[in-house]
């Protein structure tokens, strides 16, 4: 059996392993999936917890399937789940029975509201089910782990976030953010402008990319690191 063969069927075996309950076509529970959105805002606003909207193709997206065996399949994402998100599946499927026609209209009217572009897309909501927090993507090394202290950080540097967390902070300590802030925005917007110019593809070129992501990075970890100080400070 060939290198190729190998992985195909590795690939194979490991989206077949992803199994998680069938979303609930009606009300929203801790920790479930559902495919009631307006359900779930009721809830999330019940128990103050975020939307985690999972925008995917069930039965032909791969990326999709590679998350549902890497991380939503996974005790450790349901247990994380169950204490602090609300879970919902907005699906489009190729076979159409998978989601119920109530849904459909709802599910094509919140993709056009987040500017969903691609599947999968997981777009993060505050407590209040409108205010968006962060959106994040697949991964092929995602894990339980990797996935939650991503949302975590995305969560932790969300407007809202921020706000509460200034509000407990010190002169000096509200300085340091707003610098680090002002700092991560303006490396963020070099690098965008950079991109407009639509750039060569040459070794110089890649060179300058690579070093301005590296400063996007750099202001990030800053800004991150006063953040959960605060946050640390205040639990």
């Amino acid at each position: 059996m060939n290198r190729k063969t190998l992985a195909t069927l590795w690939m194979t075996l490991l989206l077949a392993a992803a199994v998680h309950a069938a979303p609930a076509t009606e009300g929203a529970a801790p920790g479930e999936w559902t495919m009631d959105f307006e359900a779930a805002q009721i809830l999330a606003a019940e128990t103050e917890r975020p939307l985690f909207l999972n925008f995917t193709g069930s039965d032909w997206c791969g990326w999709c399937k590679l998350m549902d065996a890497q991380v939503f399949s996974k005790e450790e994402w349901t247990d994380h789940a169950r204490e602090n998100l609300v879970l919902v599946w907005i699906d489009f499927p190729r076979d159409q029975s998978l989601v119920p026609e109530r849904f459909v209209s709802q599910n094509k009217a919140l993709s056009r509201k987040f500017d969903v572009q691609g599947f999968p897309t997981y777009i993060l909501l505050d407590a209040d089910g409108q205010t968006v927090l962060g959106q994040a993507g697949a991964s092929r090394d995602a894990t339980p782990e990797s996935f939650i202290r991503e949302l975590n950080l995305l969560i932790l540097a969300s407007a809202p976030s921020v706000a509460r967390l200034r509000d407990t902070m010190t002169d000096e300590q509200k300085a340091r953010l707003d610098a680090a802030q002002s700092q991560r925005e303006t490396a963020i917007r070099k690098l965008q402008d950079w991109i407009q110019t639509e750039p060569e593809r040459t070794e110089e070129n890649t060179a300058a990319f690579h070093e301005m992501r590296k400063a996007i990075d750099r202001a990030t970890s800053e800004f991150l690191q006063i953040l959960q100080d605060a946050s640390d400070a205040s639990s």
